[in-house]
């Protein structure tokens, strides 16, 4: 619903400087097309740069009316707050947007396209995008994904929020940039925002969410010979259910573990809740891998973990190496951190350990 080419507003309130604000930071980083404006009253007409190290020439401005100049035709909620309700702040900017004549894309928990005074807000030919939906159509996966011919690459982690989209995104960037016919299926709100369409596995009943995914997937692979697949949650994580629908869902020929360097207890978890250590990358790799077996039965070879993808993004760029160097010596894995130094270390490794060549190879 969301094309590539519609100008866009970030709604950012209070976001830039937090994780309020990931879905939109994730968008600066990421999205390819126009984005013409950020609010955030709290940062209005600072550089871009300065607060988020993200260097895109966007200006900030402190309220939608202050935007309009710009030109933009969507209005993006970019923050994802606790529960997923609205802040009174961001509604009135939402309201302002669709009196002005835009569209909303809304990633919140919180529909909006159903809402009567929002409804009668909107202007003709535009629109109110829900994206957290289920998809029309639903059926119970069956491992029709097996059979497709690309290659279908899951990102797995070992906490939750730890990068396993920004790391799918940096490949994906690789390989268009090597001309690879190369799909990415996103699974949650900011994947969704960036490509302009997936699955919101956190907004399909659970009997569906593995059928959601081998849609998204077969989909993808229709025109491509790679199909990226954003990773949710974690086996380790005791309120995440997401990880075996997409392995299920997706029957992904490889994986690629993410993790944050230097982490050693789960961070996302409840207040109330106990500490729960993060076991060696390498007992967590044959983890996933044994999980895939199980998962997977329909693959002509078993599915196997490539490469770690290592998030240094708290570390000097010293230790960051330092990091990289030690996480590939623990694990006997390919080891980089594709978001600070680019998905191109990540793609000539899979490339090189790839299914095809392993089965030439047992010729």
């Amino acid at each position: 619903m969301l094309s590539a080419s519609a100008p866009l507003v970030l709604l950012q309130h209070g976001g830039l400087r937090s994780l309020l604000g990931k879905t939109g930071l994730a968008m600066l980083r990421y999205r390819r097309g126009p984005i013409v404006a950020v609010i955030d009253p709290d940062n209005a007409g600072a550089e871009l740069v300065e607060i988020t190290g993200i260097p895109r020439p966007v200006p900030v401005v402190a309220n939608l009316e202050a935007a309009l100049p710009m030109g933009p035709t969507v209005a993006a909620i970019g923050l994802a707050p606790s529960g997923g309700r609205i802040p009174a702040m961001v509604r009135r900017d939402v309201e302002a947007a669709l009196a002005a004549g835009l569209s909303l894309a809304n990633g919140l928990h919180t529909p909006m396209a159903d809402d009567p005074r929002l409804r009668a807000l909107l202007q003709p030919n535009r629109w109110i995008w829900d994206l957290r939906r289920e998809p029309d159509t639903l059926r119970v996966g069956a491992a029709r994904a097996a059979r497709s011919p690309a290659r279908r690459v899951l990102f797995v982690g070992t906490d939750m929020a730890v990068g396993k989209m920004s790391a799918a995104l940096e490949l994906h960037r690789a390989g268009l940039d090597k001309g690879l016919a190369m799909n990415f299926v996103a699974t949650g709100q900011a994947g969704i925002l960036i490509s302009g369409g997936g699955v919101a596995l956190d907004a399909v009943r659970v009997d569906y969410a593995a059928g959601a995914v081998e849609a998204a997937v077969l989909e993808a692979g229709t025109d491509a010979d790679w199909v990226l697949v954003e990773g949710q949650g974690s086996l380790l994580h005791p309120g995440s259910t997401a990880t075996l629908p997409l392995l299920r869902g997706s029957q992904p020929t490889d994986l690629v573990l993410v993790h944050r360097a230097g982490q050693n207890r789960l961070f996302s978890l409840a207040p109330d809740g106990p500490s729960i250590p993060i076991p060696p990358l390498s007992q967590v790799a044959k983890l996933y891998e044994t999980v895939a077996a199980v998962a997977c039965p329909a693959l002509s070879l078993p599915c196997r973990l490539r490469a770690v993808a290592l998030n240094t993004g708290h570390l000097q760029p010293e230790e960051a190496q330092a990091a990289i160097t030690a996480t590939q010596a623990e694990t006997g894995l390919f080891c980089d951190d594709p978001v600070r130094f680019g998905g191109a270390g990540l793609l000539a490794q899979l490339q090189e350990l790839s299914p095809r060549k392993e089965a030439v190879a047992r010729l």
